[in-house]
């Protein structure tokens, strides 16, 4: 790397970071404000501080079973350390919340350096979540930054239940500048799957993103039609899809934790993007869902601009979350 790469890449960690900073920037104030009255009058972390930091977690949707956790771990550390101030409160609570993402781990992993397949094959997504999460805008921006990396990919326009689906994907496709294969709606999903992936061996694309349907109100279908499509890609890589991105928009708070729940028990996912982070207090509903479905954070989504789909780091997050201006 040439000193000037090397400044455009800081360049570039510096304005992602700002993005971020900015994103959280509502749950932060609102996490704050609700910690500043917790403790205020207060010298020491007793019963009660820990009782309203409790409400505090749970009012930023970090979720009850994942909320009692974190009070749990840090009563023992109050227990063990016998005397911990107020003031010191954020400083534990910052190493308690990393310490519980340390899953995350692998999930800050760039698929771009996963994306160069043995043999020549592309990298399968398949891309699953309810309408109206953001999934189809989230796939468009993952396009253009794996393309920005200088990857070949294809899109898949498989959510053929919804007519905007496939228009919209193939918007995104003419902006990215990327090919988008679509057989319009009322199709067979699978078979744009197939053709999708097809598509990508026959032009030695590095991704193949997949873009599936939303329904959730009939979860059998919603499975029988998860498998085909998996089914069908195998056909033509037998090991695809490699990567089951579920698409939650965070700014629902629990309800994004239940739709989680739900897609984990009609198909495998292996990786997260949490969307529409920027519109909310609720940020901490991406410590909760990482913590009770035990799946990785890929990405989350802080902002409109076609960069901000960022890959998850936890200490990143969890620096940003609690910086102060």
């Amino acid at each position: 790397m040439g000193l000037f790469d090397f400044f455009k890449k800081d360049k570039e960690n510096q304005e992602q970071r700002e993005s971020l900073d900015k994103g959280l920037e509502k749950t932060k104030t609102s996490f704050f404000d609700q910690l500043s009255k917790a403790v205020v009058g207060k010298s020491t972390v007793d019963e009660e501080v820990l009782d309203d930091l409790e409400t505090v977690l749970v009012h930023a949707d970090v979720g009850i079973d994942t909320t009692v956790k974190v009070i749990d771990r840090i009563e023992k550390r109050v227990a063990r350390d016998k005397y911990v101030g107020t003031s010191e409160l954020d400083r534990i609570l910052r190493e308690e919340i990393a310490e519980l993402l340390q899953k995350n781990d692998s999930g800050s992993t760039a698929v771009l350096e996963r994306s160069d397949r043995a043999g020549g094959q592309p990298f399968v997504i398949m891309v699953v979540g309810v309408n109206g999460v953001g999934k189809t805008t989230t796939i468009g921006k993952l396009a253009h930054r794996f393309h920005s990396a200088g990857k070949k990919v294809v899109l898949g326009a498989a959510d053929t239940f919804r007519a905007a689906a496939v228009d919209q994907l193939i918007i995104w496709g003419n902006r990215v500048g990327v090919p988008v294969i679509s057989h319009g709606m009322n199709t067979d999903p699978a078979s744009v799957a197939y053709d999708a992936v097809q598509k990508g061996v026959d032009m030695q694309a590095d991704v193949v993103i997949i873009d599936t349907a939303g329904r959730l109100h009939n979860k059998v279908n919603l499975m029988n039609e998860l498998s085909k499509i998996k089914r069908v890609m195998q056909k033509v890589i037998p090991d695809a899809p490699h990567e089951v991105l579920l698409v939650l928009d965070g700014s629902t708070g629990q309800n994004a934790f239940l739709q989680a729940k739900e897609f984990t028990k009609a198909t495998e996912v292996t990786a997260l993007a949490i969307t529409k982070l920027d519109g909310t207090a609720k940020g901490g509903v991406v410590i909760g869902i990482s913590d009770q479905l035990n799946v990785p954070v890929r990405y989350i989504g802080v902002g409109e601009k076609m960069t901000d789909l960022q890959l998850f780091d936890r200490r990143t997050f969890v620096d940003s979350l609690f910086s102060k201006k």
